[in-house]
């Protein structure tokens, strides 16, 4: 192994070069998730007797790929199946009695959740109401009540022994599927025709596991080192070709950061800002042209939805200005925000910003139904956010109208008299769990960084490689002296630095307060390609006078 790898890898807890092979022979067998054998069953039957499936999908990106595996698996093994999404601001998330509803109008026999549905007790008990059976596919931690659904498929749920509890819900529904080819393979589907390749679907299983920001434990990375590797190959989804495409990204040189900040954003924005039907759409077609006028209007939305964000942002930052003082002398543990504009589709990514700077769990909220605000919220290392809420629930059980989510990121409703209220016992409880020196900024890097190592065939391995949440892509840091420096669009800090001789291109993003004449930088390593030329040039996360 390169030494360079070597080094990072231990430093990540891998201990043998055995635990870095990615071949699917590694993969967790489908038959360990609960759930799975009884969801095949159940599936089968449906296929066999002409029943019609409809999926009911989740408005991200996690939830669209999700949708797309099970309409392109369950139509290759000859399902009579259709998908529908709520709409984030008139519906809300899951399957709500509204929801069901509305599925009901197209007369399914099978109700088939892909990312939400753990939660959804009233939304199950609803679809039996109308003679449905439901299947729950969802990675999310469930409540203290169980839908009573007739199958559920989720790796957190309290009779689930899966040792990875990573899972996004595009991986939980490629299981599923992997569980009904099985089944359908035993009863002889398959006997006079060709059985359907469903690793063919993990491009679609990678883009939606970086993309959701799950742990990348050792199971995730073997789904997600496959995904890349047929995108490299050539071996994608007409849809997922043409987001490339529209990106200005290479699917050969295809990246864990392509996926989670280039393609990943382009289908969120239209959940965010319109319907995820759009995007659902262009990862379920197999028509290149069509693929590519969906691709170009997904990428529209989400240039639309940068602009909103900046506003938001802006706003949130006026509102901090009141704050800072609060959360630099250590007084606050906790953001909450509100302003009356602000778009529902865009508060989980100003929450997301805001976190990362003021290093504070935060929540951003934004009008939804009458009297009712709707929140999205990010944290930091050390504090569980669903935990928390829960707790904020226990003690005040009239406080939160409902929510749900992971660690790292949570949703809730509140009614919009009760923001103090909330705020104040949010405030209570995260300052309770965490201890005082987990609310200070840390940046964990993986050393210095040899001179010999600053070379494009050095980035390019590192970029080949597998990271993303739990298996952080390297950071390193070293001392600089500063050569020159420059403000680029009034925002942005260039520089070029020096280090024994050599010089560095490097730059700071959202950054426009000038360096000293020698700083300690943490970075990453990154090419960049201006007019055909390529050239090494750092990413600096953090700099300090030195």
């Amino acid at each position: 192994m390169h030494p360079l790898l070597a080094r990072l890898y231990a430093g990540r807890g891998i201990s043998r070069a055995d635990e870095l092979d990615t071949s699917l022979k590694h993969l967790l067998p489908p038959a360990a998730l609960a759930g799975t054998q009884a969801a095949a069953q159940l599936l089968a039957d449906a296929i066999e007797a002409g029943a019609r499936l409809v999926i009911v999908a989740d408005y991200d990106c996690d939830g669209a790929t999700a949708c797309a595996v099970g309409v392109r698996a369950l139509r290759a093994f000859g399902a009579d199946v259709h998908y529908l999404v709520p709409d984030r601001v008139t519906l809300g998330y899951g399957l709500t009695p509204a929801m069901v509803d509305i599925a009901a109008r197209l007369e399914p026999d099978v109700l088939i959740t892909v990312d939400n549905g753990i939660a959804s007790v009233e939304g199950v008990a609803a679809a039996r109401a109308h003679g449905m059976a439901t299947l729950i596919t969802d990675h999310h931690l469930p409540g203290a009540e169980l839908p009573d659904a007739d199958v559920i498929v989720n790796p957190n749920q309290p009779c689930c022994d899966f040792p990875s509890k990573a899972l996004a819900g595009v991986g939980v529904m490629f299981y599923t599927m992997l569980a009904l080819r099985a089944e359908l393979r035993e009863r002889g589907a398959f006997s006079a025709t060709k059985e359907p390749n469903l690793a063919d679907l993990l491009d679609l299983v990678a883009l939606g596991t970086v993309a959701d920001v799950v742990k990348l434990d050792r199971n995730n990375r073997i789904l997600v080192a496959q995904g890349l590797a047929r995108m490299r190959a050539g071996r994608l989804q007409p849809g997922v070709r043409a987001l490339f495409g529209i990106a200005g990204r290479d699917p050969a040189r295809a990246s864990t950061t392509d996926l989670g900040f280039m393609i990943g954003p382009r289908l969120n924005a239209a959940g965010r800002l319109a319907d995820m039907s759009l995007g659902i759409e262009c990862l379920i077609t197999d028509d290149a042209g069509r693929a590519l006028h969906i691709a170009q209007e997904l990428d529209k939305l989400n240039r639309e939805r940068r602009s909103i964000e900046a506003d938001m942002q802006e706003d949130a930052l006026n509102r901090l200005a009141r704050l800072d003082g609060e959360v630099s002398a250590g007084n606050r543990a906790t953001i909450a925000l509100f302003e009356p504009d602000w778009h529902q589709g865009v508060i989980g990514i100003v929450a997301g910003r805001i976190k990362e700077r003021l290093h504070r769990p935060t929540i951003a909220f934004a009008r939804s139904a009458e009297g009712e605000l709707k929140g999205s919220g990010r944290s930091i290392a050390g504090l569980h956010l669903r935990d928390a809420l829960d707790l904020v629930t226990k003690r005040h059980p009239d406080l939160i109208v409902r929510f749900g989510g992971h660690a790292m990121a949570a949703g809730l409703t509140i009614r919009e008299s009760d923001l103090r209220r909330f705020d104040e016992a949010f405030e209570e409880v995260v300052s309770e769990l965490l201890e005082p020196a987990q609310l200070e900024r840390r940046i964990e890097t993986d050393g210095q960084l040899e001179p010999g190592y600053f070379t494009l065939d050095a980035v390019r391995m590192l970029d080949n490689e597998i990271w993303g949440q739990g298996f952080p892509a390297p950071v390193f840091d070293d001392v600089f002296r500063v050569e020159r420096q420059r403000v680029l669009k009034d925002k942005h800090l260039k520089l070029e630095l020096s280090r024994g001789g050599a010089r560095y291109e490097a730059i700071q993003f959202n950054h426009a307060d000038g360096a000293g004449a020698q700083i300690h930088a943490a970075y990453r390593l990154s090419v960049n390609e201006y007019k055909g030329v390529c050239s090494v040039q750092l990413m600096l996360e953090h700099f300090e006078t030195a």
